[in-house]
């Protein structure tokens, strides 16, 4: 009997992305299933008994790593606090431990209790972990600098996930950009020339998964879907009758660069295989920003055109926004709302500036002494911490990002992007379709919630204006309904976690400001007053603290300690010889 290996991917905390808050809508647990695990999954030897707890959709049992020779862990930098308690937990039971994926690979060196690091591409290290594991010589550390052509690449584990716990499934093309972005990762982890996989391998996959009864919405992981052309039209040319064989199945989505827009006969053909979403990283209306990270495929052509471009098509554009670059002004947040208003993006992911690890702006930074800390918790939408120094004052260049937020995700101005949005987009191929359950399930649902939520009014203006100017889009109508509930709870939530956050400065500088009208004399006397003011305080912060919605306290457990540790601090500098404890 072989080998008993658990894979674990950890908890996504709740961002943006992670749609949290629309998965009930459809009855759904997770957006997709861990794509790179089940991937790992099939290179692994035949007799390895395989079994995978994806956290997202259930607990990790004690019993299942007690059982396990090896547990293996994926993470993104965004998880980070998750998976330090799955190795905590492997640690305390005493499981050997096996960690990859692009946190690990980025920061290995600042993670403990990993008993293995197999780092970079699997295809290379992975193998030279299983041969010297099975010799019982398998070192801390792999790692290797290529980049394995993607013919060596199996065809993912679907059978270790449940399809009705997720929402959309996921597969790959492609690696590698062949851009080369100040502030981006993704050439340092794989490179800067397009690696593909054949039109047949990928075809396979994807038979794979309509064999296994996959459905609906798939998201092709790629970072720059086409940043191998060439490739991608020779795989569209095979796609497009494969679809139209089967009526339909899927619709895909994916991440490319602006210049698409440049390349109508390749639009032409992504409409054709069933794309009607693109992620582009526009990053920001100004062009000395884009210019300076090297955000070349930005500046040849006007931006709004090129988003125009894609959405006549029949392609809903979403995007990445950056706030904090050196040469944003003053007026940089009023022009990042007013140019996302214009090019009607419903989904515009506004991040602060990051220099993540071993990118060209991470050492940039690092020479020009403005470094001040590592990447955080990966998560550049609402946990606002920077790790530099910004040219910007720090508190108003965080000021004005928020204030973005509470703007663009404003009922009111969200829903007129939709709008918009559906007045531009050709309707797709397949709008004649029947809705599917899952689809009248989410309607019944948004009717339900939305219509008794605080911005009802709003919502059913957007319906009803947008079933009359595209009656054959009703469930894109309703998609991007369902949508906005999620993104306004997020951006409610952080800006009440921001709120409590500065709540608690008010109250430490309050008790700061009493501690200072008493004189060294009096201080005994009065200290009775003081513990007692203190108290009050930290009870006003636990109080606000449980009205923070649940899944928003871990973003705020540093201030509240930092708060407690300041009122100690404070109190005890005044007058150390007098115990305050208690």
């Amino acid at each position: 009997m072989g080998l008993k290996v658990l894979l674990v991917y950890p908890e996504m905390p709740p961002t943006y992305w992670s749609m949290r808050y629309a998965l009930p809508f459809i009855g759904k647990k997770a957006v997709f299933p861990p794509l790179g695990l089940l991937t790992v999954a099939a290179m692994l030897p035949e007799d390895c008994q395989v079994s995978l707890v994806d956290l997202n959709v259930a607990p990790l049992r004690e019993a299942a790593v007690a059982q396990a020779d090896l547990v293996f862990v994926s993470a993104m930098i965004v998880q980070k606090e998750s998976m330090a308690r799955v190795v905590g937990l492997c640690n305390r039971l005493g499981t050997p431990v096996v960690a990859g994926g692009p946190y690990p690979t980025s920061c290995h060196d600042q993670i403990q209790g990993v008993d293995h690091f197999v780092l970079n591409e699997a295809e290379v290290t992975l193998p030279l972990f299983l041969h010297d594991y099975a010799l019982g010589q398998a070192k801390p550390l792999y790692t290797s600098p290529e980049k394995p052509d993607l013919a060596r690449t199996p065809a993912p584990r679907f059978d270790l996930v449940r399809r009705k716990d997720y929402a959309e499934m996921a597969l790959q093309f492609s690696r590698g950009c062949p851009h080369d972005c100040e502030f981006c990762d993704i050439i340092e982890l794989f490179g800067r020339r397009p690696r593909t996989k054949s039109p047949a391998q990928f075809l396979h996959e994807l038979e794979l998964l309509y064999a296994e009864g996959w459905r609906g919405p798939l998201f092709l992981v790629d970072d720059n879907f086409i940043g191998n052309r060439r490739e991608v039209k020779a795989l569209l040319a095979e796609l497009i009758p494969w679809q139209q064989q089967r009526h339909h199945p899927f619709t895909f989505f994916t991440e490319a660069s602006l210049d698409l827009a440049a390349d109508e006969p390749l639009m032409d053909q992504m409409v054709q295989a069933g794309f009607n979403m693109v992620f582009l990283g526009i990053e920001t209306p100004d062009l000395c920003a884009l210019k300076a990270a090297g955000k070349q495929q930005n500046l040849k052509a006007d931006l709004l055109a090129s988003i125009r471009k894609i959405q006549r098509k029949g392609m809903e554009v979403s995007g990445g926004f950056i706030v904090g670059f050196d040469s944003d002004g003053g007026d940089i947040f009023d022009r990042q709302v007013r140019f996302i208003q214009e090019a009607a993006i419903p989904t515009a992911m506004v991040g602060l500036l990051t220099a993540l690890p071993k990118t060209r702006l991470h050492h940039r930074l690092e020479a020009e002494g403005r470094l001040t800390g590592d990447s955080g918790g990966g998560n550049n939408t609402h946990d606002l911490r920077l790790n530099f120094l910004p040219r910007m004052d720090a508190r108003k260049l965080i000021d004005g990002y928020k204030r973005i937020l509470a703007e663009i995700y404003h009922p009111d101005r969200y829903f007129e992007r939709c709008l918009q949005l559906l007045k531009t987009m050709k309707p797709p191929l397949t709008s004649r379709r029947k809705l599917h359950i899952m689809e009248l399930r989410a309607f019944v649902r948004s009717l339900v919630v939305q219509t008794f939520s605080r911005y009802g009014w709003s919502y059913w203006r957007f319906l009803v204006q947008g079933f009359f100017a595209r009656p054959l889009m009703v469930p894109e109508t309703v998609t991007l309904a369902v949508k906005g509930h999620h993104y306004f709870k997020i951006t409610r939530s952080l800006l009440e976690l921001e709120r409590f956050k500065a709540g608690l400065q008010d109250l430490a500088q309050a008790f700061e400001a009493r501690l200072q009208t008493v004189t060294a004399l009096e201080f005994p006397q009065r200290l009775a007053e003081l513990k007692a003011f203190r108290d009050r305080a930290l009870s006003q912060m636990q109080a606000r603290y449980q009205r923070l919605p649940r899944d928003f306290r871990a973003y705020a457990d540093d201030a509240v300690a930092a708060f407690r540790a300041s009122l100690e601090e404070n109190l005890s500098r005044f007058a150390p010889e007098v115990p305050i404890q208690g």
